[in-house]
């Protein structure tokens, strides 16, 4: 089982990179983990910003390999702690299918976007920058297989 991180957004701060990638490096036998980014949709004066959503929606699931079962990062999706996001990785593993976590735009998902996920997953009610949820994202999914193998690494 392969997870591809498919976000709108470039250019991640340093701190951000590094951590994204040192959790990325962790996670290379379990769950081998890949960054993919989307180039924002124009906004702006004289932009129409639903065309923006629009367009991010279109390119995030163009990235979605084929069969993969789709997670959208989304505020209004369900939340997890750290056991119940292990318990759905040990079902996606069961399920054989390979994993697409979308985080969209700073407007959120197009509707597209959200009709496609199998399942939308909120990191809880506070607003967070888009480049932080990626390290976010990143880290719970180690934690997620540190606690499926019995890890240390999770001590709660």
């Amino acid at each position: 089982m392969h997870a591809k991180l498919i976000a709108v957004g470039e250019r991640m701060p340093g701190w951000v990179a590094e951590g994204f990638a040192e959790y990325a490096k962790r996670l290379s036998r379990e769950l081998p983990l890949e960054l993919v980014e989307i180039k924002p949709g124009a906004r702006g004066k004289g932009r129409d910003d639903a065309r923006a959503i629009a367009d991010e929606g279109a390119s995030l699931l163009s990235a979605v390999p084929r069969g993969a079962h789709v997670v959208a990062l989304d505020g209004r999706g369900t939340v997890w702690s750290s056991e119940q996001l292990a318990t759905q990785l040990s079902a996606w593993r069961m399920a054989g299918c390979d994993l697409a976590f979308l985080i969209g735009g700073p407007d959120g998902h197009a509707r597209d976007v959200l009709q496609h996920a199998d399942q939308r997953w909120s990191l809880g009610p506070l607003t967070l920058p888009h480049m932080l949820v990626r390290l976010l994202v990143a880290e719970q999914l180690y934690r997620a297989v540190s606690i499926v193998n019995g890890h240390p690494y999770h001590r709660a």
